[in-house]
């Protein structure tokens, strides 16, 4: 496996450049991943948010992406491929963040709930001079009860 990487940006910049030598689609547990041939240099396509090699779980996918950024001729190394680990592939990480995401929604709606509920309540509201003074009074109350 290479070392080196690189994203869909500078992938892109890289063929749109003529600047790749030779394209290889590889099978690994889970997918397909993207090599390509730079200045004798091998490097692997990263996902832009983790850095982990980006796979394609279906081979038409990763066919279209490649054409669409005018690379059209590649070779396919299917040599550990294996139909049952395509299933399989999981991403926990995105389990947790739509958890989170949806904690996050819930409260929101709870808090707009509150939010219309206490401007629904009936009872009187002061304004702001009023609440000042009440609570002038009570802390000049409190004082004489400390002495």
């Amino acid at each position: 496996m290479p070392t080196l990487q690189l994203d869909h940006a500078h992938l892109s910049r890289l063929a749109g450049n003529g600047r790749i030598n030779a394209t290889h689609i590889v099978s690994q547990a889970g997918g397909w991943a993207i090599q390509v041939d730079v200045d004798d240099q091998e490097h692997v396509l990263t996902a832009q948010r983790s850095g982990n090699v980006r796979l394609f779980k279906k081979l038409e996918t990763l066919v279209s992406y490649l054409q669409a950024l005018g690379i059209d001729h590649f070779e396919i190394d299917s040599s550990t491929w294996d139909p049952q680990q395509t299933g399989t592939y999981q991403r926990p990480d995105r389990s947790q963040a739509l958890k989170r995401a949806h904690e996050a929604a819930a409260y929101d709606a709870w808090f707009i709930e509150q939010v219309h509920a206490s401007r629904r309540d009936p009872s009187p509201s002061l304004d702001d001079e009023e609440v000042e003074q009440f609570f002038a009074a009570r802390r000049a109350e409190l004082r004489t009860q400390k002495r």
